[in-house]
């Protein structure tokens, strides 16, 4: 730490910038360093540079004119000429040094001190800083471990204020970017035993990489105990306090170091300071110099100082040269600071009688400067890898605690462990993961295939014509619709045969022609479902099976009427009638038109992609789109079988003659038992096994009327005609008169 004073010759006050510097013991450790050891510069360097700042400023006619010289002082006491200290290097004693001074307000500007507890302005409200604080340092480390891959790494620290709050800010931007810390360890210089330890848990560590945020003098500590216990093969991540500290650079640490990767501060030239150094300070103090002749003259005019000759070349790419320039920034800091407060103008000089305060400087300084992380995110760290030369081979190192799952698996992590330590099994139907690793839900209409790693479309589902159960139905159908047809020629063919006439033959070929319509509609239900086969398959099955439920209604009141009629006196069958019956038919079938043109008006069926039921597949059905429209339907149809029921029923003890009734009841029976079990048998079966129900439900009520109400009469046609007429019907009616 070094104080400098400012005083002014002609003015009556002088005004101080006041540098620490102690003139005498720098004579007497040069001097020793000239005989007895090698030199060291750091110190050396920031004074020349403070020198070499303030000898400039007071050339300058733009910079606190007729402001000039400067004092060493090795004491401050008596009147404080104290207005700004310059230093302290490091940031554990910049702490000490700032919380001192800030009660006084005074300034205090540091070269190098990195730690980021010294930007609370609230602690130390007087303290700058002309390098960037460890918050960036850090940050920018996790981003570059990220860029890498490494995503399992170890982590050591200086048990200082530098160490811990730099570390604490590397830690948590490393969780922010998904990167797993195995340990975060720390020690002090003085700590031999802890360092031991520290040394133990890498060695049992499974990262490959380390971070290390230590000075120089603790890295080399940790190097002797890696040493120690031939600890090798690991990346180091360094900082700026040690990544180019040249005390590190040997052929035994290469082996630890090497490939080694690191943040430091850019190296800025300061125009004229080598010149200044060299020519005027060492030309002047020592008998040897740049502009001899030869090089054996140049040897021997500068034998006994050859410890000396590194000296020579200040521009060398040395850790010290890299702060210099941030010395003089600082010097210019000031400088500029006082010229404000004084008022100072070009060849006019500044104010005289003004009594300068420390927390005036302090008020003129303004914290500027950029960070990377404004720029775009793909601009804020670049790095080129060609020039890296990795320790043990030409490739970077791999530190991962689980590597990374194969396409078709996910991570599950470990129980107890960071994030980064998973074991990988196979992913869950319906979401995958590609050669990124990332585990993926399907859209809507995809699924996972078979290997995991792909979203494929979903298989639509629907009963097609070509399935088997699909097959089966459409035969029993045909069958049906076919046997219908048989049924219908054998009573056209014998349609003047009493068993035909005696019952309505109308109503019988109507009832037929609706047998067949029911039976083919069943067929409207295969095949892919689109928009006008959602609206036929339904209104279809309405009006037809409403048509022949009226055409069965008809035929018992028939019965009825009929027997009513044998009774003496009654005059009902004029009542009741062939026109009448047609007329019944009809009104009741267009009570279900109505139903079913008012359901399609208002909310058709319509084609649907249910994923409900399966998520691997889609079942695309026809949505009813109104349920009341539905139930409407099934409703009328259900009231007209009940109807026909009951009636039947009534009629079932009529002479043998009239024994239809028997029939159409236990039709009517069958007819109703299938769809009261269709009911829940449709609700609960998904997928193409609901239509599949319906086409049941369908085909089997419609072979229930046929074989019930027809059947009996095409046996006695084919093989007891002789029951087949007229006298016979009569003889059985009276004999069941009787």
């Amino acid at each position: 730490m070094y104080l400098l004073t400012y005083f002014c010759n002609d003015y009556a006050y002088y005004y101080t910038l006041c540098i620490i510097f102690h003139l005498m013991y720098a004579f007497i450790y040069l001097f020793y360093v000239f005989f007895f050891h090698s030199v060291n510069l750091r110190d050396f360097r920031m004074a020349q540079i403070m020198i070499f700042a303030i000898e400039e400023i007071n050339r300058s006619e733009g910079l606190l004119p007729n402001v000039s010289e400067f004092a060493a002082e090795d004491r401050c006491n008596g009147q404080s000429l104290i207005h700004a200290i310059i230093g302290e290097s490091e940031s554990s004693a910049t702490v000490i040094l700032s919380r001192t001074t800030g009660s006084f307000k005074i300034p205090v500007i540091s070269q190098s001190a990195t730690c980021d507890c010294l930007s609370n302005r609230k602690d130390y409200p007087s303290f700058f800083r002309t390098i960037a604080s460890d918050y960036h340092q850090s940050r920018a480390l996790a981003y570059m471990v990220k860029h890498f891959g490494w995503s399992w790494v170890g982590a050591v620290n200086t048990d200082n204020d530098y160490g811990n709050y730099g570390m604490n800010i590397f830690l948590n931007t490393a969780q922010e970017e998904g990167i797993c810390v195995e340990y975060s360890v720390k020690f002090y210089r003085t700590e031999t035993e802890k360092l031991k330890k520290v040394v133990d848990i890498i060695k049992q560590g499974t990262a490959k990489v380390i971070v290390a945020f230590l000075t120089s003098f603790e890295m080399n500590n940790l190097l002797e105990q890696l040493s120690v216990q031939n600890i090798t093969g690991l990346q180091m991540i360094g900082v700026e306090a040690w990544i180019t500290a040249k005390s590190l650079i040997t052929s035994k640490s290469f082996r630890f170091l090497g490939g080694s990767l690191g943040f430091a501060v850019r190296k800025i030239n300061i125009e004229g300071f080598s010149d200044y150094v060299i020519k005027e300070f060492w030309d002047t103090a020592f008998p040897c110099s740049q502009t001899e002749r030869n090089s054996s003259q140049y040897a021997l005019n500068c034998s006994g100082y050859q410890d000396l000759l590194p000296l020579k070349n200040y521009n060398e790419d040395v850790p010290e040269q890299r702060y210099a320039s941030n010395v003089y920034k600082a010097v210019y800091a000031v400088a500029h600071s006082v010229h404000s407060l004084l008022n100072c103008r070009e060849q006019k000089g500044c104010e005289k009688g003004l009594t300068i305060q420390p927390q005036q400087v302090s008020n003129q300084f303004n914290p500027v400067g950029y960070y990377d992380a404004s720029l775009p995110p793909d601009q804020r760290f670049v790095l080129n890898t060609e020039n890296i030369i990795w320790v043990g081979g030409q490739l970077g190192p791999r530190s991962v605690c689980s590597e990374s799952c194969p396409p078709g698996t996910r991570k599950a992590t470990q129980k107890g462990k960071p994030v980064c330590c998973y074991d990988c099994i196979p992913c869950a139907e319906g979401e995958i993961s590609n050669e990124t690793g990332n585990l993926q839900q399907c859209p809507g209409e995809y699924w996972s295939n078979a290997e995991k790693n792909k979203c494929i479309l979903k298989a639509v589902e629907f009963l097609s014509f070509t399935e088997v159960m699909s097959i089966v139905l459409v035969f029993f159908s045909m069958i049906g619709a076919g046997l219908t047809v048989l049924v219908a020629i054998l009573f056209y063919i014998k349609k003047d045969t009493p068993i035909v006439k005696a019952n309505n033959s109308e109503l019988s070929f109507l009832l037929l022609f609706s047998l067949t319509l029911c039976f083919l509609c069943s067929l409207t239900f295969i095949g892919r479902p689109t928009e006008w086969s959602c609206m036929l398959r339904h209104t279809a099955f309405g009006i037809t099976f409403v048509l022949c439920i009226s055409c069965v209604l008809g035929k018992t009141i028939v019965v009825l009427m009929a027997f009513k009629a044998t009774l003496p006196g009654s005059n009902v069958m004029k009542w009741f009638g062939p026109a009448q019956q047609r007329l019944s038919v009809l009104a009741f079938t267009l009570i279900q038109v109505l139903i079913c043109v008012l359901w399609l008006t208002i909310s058709p069926p319509f084609p649907h992609k249910n994923t409900k039921y399966y998520q691997e597949k889609i079942i695309l059905e026809c949505h009813l789109g109104s349920i009341i429209g539905f139930s409407s339907v099934l409703g009328y149809i259900g009231l007209l079988a009940v109807l026909c029921f009951i009636l039947a029923f009534l009629a079932r003890t009529l002479p043998d003659n009239f024994n239809e009734a028997k029939f159409i009841t236990f039709s009517m029976l069958i007819f109703c038992a299938v769809w009261i079990t269709f009911i829940p048998a449709y609700v609960s079966s998904p997928g193409k096994f609901t239509v599949a129900v319906e086409i049941f439900a369908i085909v089997a009520s419609s072979f229930g009327l046929l074989l019930c109400i027809f059947v009996p009469k095409c046996l006695i046609i084919l093989f007891k005609p002789e029951q087949n007429t007229k006298q016979h019907m009569m003889g059985k009616a009276s004999t069941k008169s009787n």
